[in-house]
């Protein structure tokens, strides 16, 4: 879904490291990721509206529709219902790298 924000994947990819790099001995690390992901998404939702309120301000109708654009995107990437129904993935790396935790 961030293929076009590689920037946002990277930053996606360093909460997830700090998962690995700082473990919580109470909390099973793939909560603590499910929990760190979606944070991160929620401040790329919140930067997103604060794009738009930009180009809003600015009456620019192309930064207009390209901030809705990002904000619909950063909003379905952080739902359920979108991209965070998909973490099939991380749950089995978790599975599968248990003992490295």
């Amino acid at each position: 879904m961030l293929k076009d924000y590689p920037g946002h994947i990277d930053r996606l990819q360093e909460v997830l490291n700090t998962v690995i790099e700082k473990p919580s001995h109470l909390t099973p690390p793939f909560e603590v990721a499910i929990w760190v992901l979606e944070s991160r998404l929620e401040a790329f939702i919140r930067e997103a509206q604060a794009e738009l309120e930009a180009a809003q301000n600015s009456g620019d109708a192309g930064a207009i529709a390209s901030a809705e654009a990002k904000e619909s995107l950063m909003s379905r990437a952080r739902s359920s219902n979108g991209g965070m129904k998909g973490l099939h993935d991380l749950w089995e790396y978790f599975k599968e790298n248990k003992d490295a935790f």
